[in-house]
């Protein structure tokens, strides 16, 4: 019987999960590209509770694409997370190390050189309910910075997450974490086309020049 309990919550938040993947545009895929588009990210990032950390470790992995306005998180909080409380003489425990994944629709907000801003919305879901959430759906929302480092070698995100069920149901003290992240070329995923660095004269002209030896084609 405990287990149908948590088996039918689960199927509920992956329906309502796949729900919110429908209503996304379809992803083009090329021949060299599982997603053009697509964008890995990787990073490190810690919680904290109305400005207070709470000693959680995250390690995020995201996925965004569309020129970053959706984005799909899987997120892993590594430890305890404990909150001083005047109530208790010790720190009390808020949440254990869980699993989670979200999956938001971004807005740009502003934009200045290298640096932009950036607002999202979307769902959450993740493996265990404590004290800061009762409910394993909530809703995810963020603010974030996203930056290209000198040379565009490397593009990064610094971002504020916030999950919680809006109150309903209690206790709902939401999840606050932040989560620092840098680009990962594998080769699996594209690059934006803005940020291909284009080929030199003399290259493009070897290269060309090549390509006519081979097929008994002479440059014009």
């Amino acid at each position: 019987m405990e287990r149908t309990r948590r088996t039918a919550p689960s199927l509920t938040w992956l329906a309502w999960l796949a729900l919110a993947a429908c209503t996304l545009p379809p992803v083009r895929a090329g021949a060299q590209s599982l997603c053009e588009s697509c964008e890995v990210q990787v990073g490190l990032g810690g919680t904290y509770h109305f400005w207070g950390t709470t000693g959680g470790v995250v390690l995020p992995v995201t996925v965004n694409w569309n020129d970053s306005r959706y984005e799909l998180g899987l997120f892993r909080v590594t430890t305890q997370q404990l909150l001083d409380d005047h109530a208790y003489r010790e720190a009390r425990v808020m949440a254990d190390p869980y699993w989670g994944m979200s999956l938001s629709r971004r807005w740009r907000l502003i934009e200045r050189g290298p640096v932009s801003g950036f607002v999202g919305f979307g769902l959450a879901a993740k493996t265990e309910c404590d004290q800061l959430s009762a409910t394993r759906l909530d809703f995810a929302s963020q603010l974030g910075m996203r930056f290209r480092l000198p040379g565009d070698r490397a593009t990064g995100e610094l971002t504020l997450r916030h999950w919680s069920n809006a109150g309903i149901r209690l206790p709902n003290h939401g999840q606050d974490f932040a989560t620092l992240t840098f680009r990962l070329n594998s080769g699996l995923v594209g690059v934006p086309r803005a940020e291909m660095i284009p080929l030199g004269p003399s290259f493009a002209l070897a290269s060309a020049a090549g390509h006519g030896g081979r097929d008994g084609d002479a440059l014009p």
